[in-house]
């Protein structure tokens, strides 16, 4: 199979010799561009000028727009959407809102990276309708490739808004010729642009298994946006039309508003507010002359495209009249600045809309932001204060993303664990530097020390330099970082399970998703293979969604297992059934069994609540577990829960079963349920097809859910948490049991604490004091035999007894450091040492 890229260039080559079939060359020929060729670079173009260089800037001169922009409409940021989506809306678009950036619907991405991905995969492939058609969307996306660049190119950003137009038709009423006018109206009416000032250049996409044309739109050296359209897709006997054409157009928000300003950076247009802030707090003070002369040029520091860094700042030094250090230095030093408000600005996104930093997974990225920004401030002893930019951006963007006002505390909460992590990572810095001195220090070892120790190479570079000893930092260092957290996450994919051959099977009929207590059915055998056998309908619950399997009989033999492969459920038999295809069979599961699954499912629903209640709104589910004994819920939170938090989190979840709300559950097209719940609705992951199961604990909770839920949260019973526990940097795993299991989890905790009353001769609430005693005189007990020093009978009495009032089971556990199972164990341990010790004594 071919690659991407290789599609991409053939079909490149093969559009360009038909222009006319490919591109929507009768509108650009009617408004008068003629098609040429770049003598730089070879790209085919249109323009309506005598020109022999395409629009790229490094075949027209750099940018050429700064204090001098031909766009007649001046536009703030706020103002670039509100044109865009007022003219749209004229021309038959429907503005929608945003997606968040956390791309929970999806399988295949931790965030969200261009305004397509709002609509991939159902609604591309025809399998749902999009929520509305054609439509834009001001799409705030976020990419990490490019953070090396920050600041210094003017145009580069980790988070950015693409502007999004996209339609979805059927080849009948497709019109490629409609919607390129459109965004060339764009062009000369939303932002009063000539067509003098435009070119367009002809280009190709690739990506997903489809492929086709692409058209972009630049002016005065700075690309303005570009459509792309999906026309084809590969198939193992060459290319075929699609049976959906689908438009995506993506335009630079940012870029827009800086090109219709002509400021020295597209971040003076992007946060005006953040910059003027940073300006104060810095003292720094630009040169605007300066700046003048190196923008243009900027766009040559790209350093995903240059081979040689240095030498490029020579050739830009050369340019502008500068001395190349001089211009190194005032370049890098407002690129800091530029990048703290950059960072702050895509923190704010990311923590608003439910991502963590961490040491894993597309957390990992967001802590390089935060620390890259801490280390710039070090580096140049600036003392802002972070947590005000981010409240500074919410607040300019309110008229576009109000959203980013309504979750500022939990944001400024997180930011300052993060900050006091970040502290404990620079008290630690030099010692481990001082440890590596002798060694060499080079770009591999620079980034273990970020992986491993979240220690930034600005800091190792300083406190190096300090012991006299010189090191370089790669340029591209913190892209280096993203690429190999991309490297792992790619080893660690697990492989598919072998499948079973069900071609041209009917998907099966769950007939356990509106009964929880429906326990018996029938159905007809439409295929065995081995002991697995597949029937048109089924009462039999398969593992999914975290929930175990049920277990229970078909035609009285037994059922050990049930999985589900695509959309059909595989029942496994102990033995190989006696009955054959086409009998009808009757299934009959474990009523106890399901009870308790089912109680523990809608808990981990409940609980979930609560946490999010306890905690703040960024706690989201990630992953779960419910078996018969117990259930675990793994939620992302910053930090590990107090005792007290955990005791909230149970009183609150205990609250949702005795207020005997109503459980309901009922299926929706997709865009309906998102539409009308918000993509909240993904809290165990992606959900396969076009239509969703959605849960809703009425008013408190709603979630796309196939597992077996109650029907009221009364009949979950009382819930007790276990523990919990911090599994990694963003997420704790909380372990809880509902109804019998929690009952039973009672019984054996007092069936503990009487063996232990028993064994110390003391009332239950005075146990933990008297396990302290003990724990203690035991230690003294083993140092001093140990050392040979004998000890009185007064050493080893154990006298202890105060009362203690909360979780008797909890403190002793946490006493002797040991599980609730072994705490007698322990202290029949304790005693029998204690008692051989006093044959020993005075």
């Amino acid at each position: 199979m071919k690659s991407d890229k290789e599609i991409k260039k053939e079909f490149k080559l093969k559009a360009s010799k038909e222009p006319d079939k490919y591109y929507a060359a009768s509108v650009l020929k009617e408004e008068g561009f003629k098609r040429k060729k770049c003598s730089k670079c070879g790209t085919f173009f249109w323009s309506v000028v005598d020109d022999d260089a395409c629009g790229d800037p490094s075949c027209s001169g750099g940018f050429r727009f700064i204090g001098n922009t031909p766009a007649t409409k001046k536009l703030d940021y706020i103002g670039v959407w509100k044109e865009f989506a007022s003219l749209f809306k004229k021309w038959g678009y429907t503005p929608i809102n945003r997606y968040p950036v956390t791309a929970r619907w999806r399988q295949d991405a931790d965030f969200v990276q261009a305004s397509i991905y709002d609509f991939q995969p159902y609604v591309v492939s025809g399998e749902v309708e999009p929520p509305a058609n054609p439509l834009v969307v001001p799409q705030l996306c976020l990419r990490f490739n490019d953070i090396d660049n920050i600041g210094i190119t003017g145009a580069h950003y980790s988070c950015f808004d693409m502007i999004g137009q996209h339609a979805f038709m059927k080849p009948s009423e497709w019109s490629q010729a409609r919607h390129f006018r459109d965004i060339h109206n764009w062009l000369k009416q939303g932002l009063g642009l000539k067509n003098g000032e435009i070119k367009f250049h002809e280009d190709a996409w690739a990506g997903g298994g489809n492929f086709g044309p692409c058209m972009e739109f630049f002016s005065r050296g700075l690309e303005l946006g570009n459509q792309v359209y999906m026309l084809y897709e590969v198939t193992p006997s060459g290319s075929k039309e699609l049976s959906l054409k689908v438009l995506d157009m993506g335009m630079g928000h940012e870029r827009n508003a800086w090109f219709t300003q002509g400021s020295p950076t597209s971040y003076e247009t992007t946060f005006p507010t953040v910059v003027e802030k940073l300006k104060k707090a810095t003292g720094i003070k630009i040169d605007s002359e300066l700046m003048r002369k190196f923008l243009p040029y900027s766009s040559y520091l790209n350093i995903d495209e240059v081979e040689d860094i240095d030498k490029t700042w020579n050739l830009v030094a050369e340019k502008t009249g500068y001395n190349v250090e001089e211009l190194k230095k005032q370049i890098l030093e407002s690129a800091a600045l530029y990048s703290i408000a950059e960072h702050s600005r895509a923190l704010l996104v990311a923590l608003s809309d439910g991502a963590l930093p961490s040491n894993v997974g597309g957390g990992y990225n967001l802590r390089v932001l935060f620390r890259r920004a801490m280390s710039l401030m070090d580096k140049y002893s600036w003392k802002i204060e972070f947590n005000e930019l981010c409240n500074l951006h919410a607040q300019y963007l309110k008229p576009l993303y109000p959203e980013l006002s309504e979750n500022l505390n939990e944001v400024n909460e997180i930011l300052n664990v993060e900050k006091r992590k970040y502290g404990q990572t620079k008290q630690k810095t030099q010692s481990i530097i001082s440890k590596l001195i002798k060694e060499e220090i080079n770009e591999k070892k620079l980034l273990t020390l970020y992986d491993s120790q979240g220690i930034a190479p600005e800091l190792v570079k300083e406190e190096a330099e300090k012991m006299g000893k010189k090191i370089k930092v790669p340029d591209n260092f913190y892209a280096l970082v993203s690429e190999m957290h991309e490297k792992q996450g790619q080893e660690h994919e697990t492989k598919r399970e072998e499948k079973l051959d069900l071609e041209g099977l009917q998907e099966t009929e769950a007939l356990y998703y509106d009964d929880p207590f429906k326990t018996e059915s029938k159905g007809k055998v439409l295929k065995i293979i081995g002991n697995n056998v597949i029937l048109d309908k089924t009462v039999a619950y398969p593992t999914s969604g975290g929930q175990l399997h049920d277990t229970g009989k078909i035609s009285d033999e037994e059922l050990t297992d049930i999985f589900k492969q695509g959309n059909i459920i595989v029942h496994v038999l102990k033995n190989k059934p006696s009955f054959k295809v086409g009998d009808i069979v009757a299934v009959e599961i474990d009523k106890e069994r399901r009870k308790q699954l089912a109680q523990h499912h809608t808990a981990t629903h409940i609980v979930g609540t609560a946490a999010r209640k306890v905690l703040g709104n960024h706690i989201n589910q990630a992953g779960a577990k419910k078996t018969r004994e117990k259930a675990t819920l793994d939620i992302t939170h910053y930090q590990s829960l107090s005792d007290e938090e955990t005791k909230k989190i149970e009183s609150e979840a205990n609250k949702i079963v005795n207020s005997k709300t109503e459980i309901i559950k009922k299926f929706y097209p997709r865009t309906e349920a998102e539409k009308k719940f918000g993509m909240n609705i993904y809290q165990g992951g992606a959900v396969p097809g076009k239509n969703l199961r959605i849960v809703q604990i009425k008013g408190l909770d709603t979630q796309a859910c196939g597992g077996t839920h109650l029907n009221n949260t009364s009949e979950a019973g009382k819930i007790k948490i276990l523990k919990s526990t911090k599994i990694s940097d963003s997420i704790v795993r909380i372990e809880f049991t509902a109804g019998k299991a929690a009952e039973k989890e009672l019984e054996e905790k007092n069936k503990i604490l009487e063996e232990a009353e028993k064994l110390l001769d003391v009332g239950v609430n005075e146990l933990p004091s008297r396990v302290q005693e003990l724990f203690n005189v035991w230690k003294k007990a083993r140092k001093a035999a140990k050392k040979g020093i004998k000890l009185t009978k007064e050493d080893l009495k154990l006298a202890k007894k105060v009362t203690f009032k909360g979780d008797v089971l909890a403190e002793i556990s946490k006493t002797l450091q040991t599980q609730p199972e072994h705490i007698t164990k322990t202290i029949k341990r304790f005693l029998e040492e204690l008692e051989e010790m006093k044959g020993k004594i005075k």
